[in-house]
């Protein structure tokens, strides 16, 4: 896996302050990205202990709230199986840090990768411009979910996440 970034005290990419990891690759493209220069897969730096431990260093801060994943896409196929592992390390070693990924997959097609379990909040969908609306928390469109995914695997049923 390889990243461009980690944002340390965000607050724009998930509920409370965050750490973000902002992964390289992605095939959406969409048009008036807010990050192109993510899409490469070949972008970037390679993902390392030591930038693991970066990311682990800021998870180790009372007042962050947890890890958001965003890029590119977290579930591009470079990334999918280093992100699962890597959510699933963090939800072992801090069980009460919410973890959010950002995806322009949909969760019907999405909801069976390693990662989801581990996951509480997926952002689904591409962005589309012509559906651009300033006012929504989280999302830059109003076709994209912000997914709660604890209950929805519970009730078999896209449930929303409540701000």
């Amino acid at each position: 896996m390889r990243y461009h970034n980690i944002t340390k005290d965000d607050m724009l990419n998930g509920d409370g302050l965050r750490v973000v990891l902002w992964v390289s690759g992605c095939t959406h493209c969409c048009k008036d990205c807010h990050n192109p220069i993510t899409w490469d897969p070949n972008g970037g730096l390679e993902f390392d202990e030591s930038a693991k431990q970066e990311i682990f260093a800021e998870l180790e801060k009372d007042y962050i709230h947890g890890i958001t994943f965003s890029g590119g896409d977290p579930l591009h196929i470079n990334n999918a199986y280093d992100v699962a592992e890597l959510a699933k390390e963090i939800r072992e070693k801090y069980p009460k840090k919410s973890i959010w990924l950002y995806t322009g997959g949909l969760w019907e097609d999405v909801k069976n990768m390693k990662v989801v379990p581990y996951l509480d909040v997926l952002i689904d969908g591409e962005f589309e411009v012509e559906k651009k609306d300033v006012n929504l928390h989280w999302v830059g469109s109003s076709n994209q979910r912000v997914i709660d995914v604890q209950k929805t695997l519970e009730k078999g049923e896209v449930i929303l996440h409540e701000d």
